[in-house]
């Protein structure tokens, strides 16, 4: 298995046999070399700067109805809310204050917030912030959508692919929502010049090892300046409610394996490995994440932005957040920066 950890260290991509052998037949000693390999090249081209981003979850209206989310259109027992540009503004000047010089606007499919009113809070922020960079989590839109928001000061998007496979996607999703699309849009968004983020869940239903390698495929075809990923965690209130949440393990090994295929890429140790284990977080650094996103928004809609169950860091104020994450890094050798965190090549 060594052989195999080197051989992808060495070229960046595996065959499909190989990738079949390193999810499925590793032990715990080769996890750790595995991880020891993926922190090597992150220290090589990152040192051990961990970069935060500013997460503001200004929506939870969504017009779609994924089957695992627990913002989906359907759920009736979702507590819906919009941040105003002022609530969005607000949670940026805290932010600032605190360190971040990167602010993810977060929110579900929302019609309400048209082109004209996210590029108006795009260009105030830029305008209030001009070091800090911008990232957009806003969905699939069109082309002439996203060139706006580009153009207004938008530097990055973070469009999660979901799964690569087709006919997972299709166990994911209702019959109008299509993988093919979602390709598109992140062919767009890199075509327009973003620095752009896509992403799967580990552990996702009916998700298979085939589906994984897909993934990692897809990955590496699209060099993607930042990759997303995290363990499936359900929520009571979709139809998955019932399914088995993915793994620390198998989500530490494809971070790790990630890390490898695609070097300079930014990756965070999500809130969700947080939410499974109390020291996720910081196991996803030590498998070779390089990013964390605390929560900037308001604490009394944190809970109603709930895309699964027990998520962490719902109370919490934004500088005991910060405070708090900071202090975890520390403990095993990384640093918090004052930085952007853009994507070195």
């Amino acid at each position: 298995m060594k052989n195999i950890i080197n051989r992808l260290a060495e070229n960046h991509m595996l065959s499909r046999d190989e990738f079949q052998e390193l999810l499925t037949n590793i032990t715990e000693e080769e996890q750790e070399y595995l991880a020891q390999k993926a922190r090597d090249v992150s220290h090589q081209i990152y040192g051990h700067d961990v970069y935060t981003r500013g997460l503001i979850e200004f929506t939870n209206y969504c017009k779609n109805d994924c089957y695992y989310c627990g913002i989906r259109r359907s759920n009736q027992n979702a507590s819906r809310y919009r941040l105003t540009e002022e609530d969005i503004l607000l949670c940026c000047k805290t932010g600032y204050e605190l360190g971040f010089r990167t602010f993810v606007l977060q929110g579900g499919e929302d019609s309400y917030f048209t082109d004209d009113r996210l590029e108006e809070v795009v260009r105030s922020i830029k305008k209030e912030y001009p070091d800090c960079a911008i990232t957009l989590s806003l969905g699939e839109r069109s082309y002439d959508s996203y060139k706006r928001l580009f153009d207004a000061g938008a530097d990055r998007y973070l469009l999660r692919h979901e799964t690569a496979n087709e006919e997972h996607y299709g166990k994911l999703h209702p019959s109008e929502m299509s993988l093919k699309k979602r390709k598109q849009c992140l062919i767009h968004l890199k075509n327009i010049g973003y620095q752009v983020g896509c992403g799967f869940m580990v552990g996702s239903p009916e998700q298979t090892v085939d589906n994984l390698i897909d993934d990692l495929e897809f990955i590496k075809e699209l060099e993607p300046h930042m990759v997303g990923i995290g363990p499936f965690i359900p929520h009571k209130d979709t139809p998955f409610a019932d399914q088995i949440q993915g793994t620390l393990e198998m989500t530490l090994r494809l971070l790790s394996i990630i890390r490898l295929i695609h070097p300079h890429v930014l990756l965070p140790a999500t809130t969700a490995l947080g939410t499974i284990h109390p020291l996720g977080r910081e196991k996803g650094i030590l498998a070779g994440a390089n990013v964390v996103m605390p929560n900037l928004s308001p604490t009394d809609v944190r809970k109603k932005y709930m895309l699964y169950d027990n998520k962490i860091c719902t109370g919490d104020e934004a500088a005991e957040c910060r405070m708090c994450l900071g202090r975890r890094m520390e403990s095993i050798g990384y640093q918090l920066v004052v930085d952007r965190g853009d994507y070195r090549i």
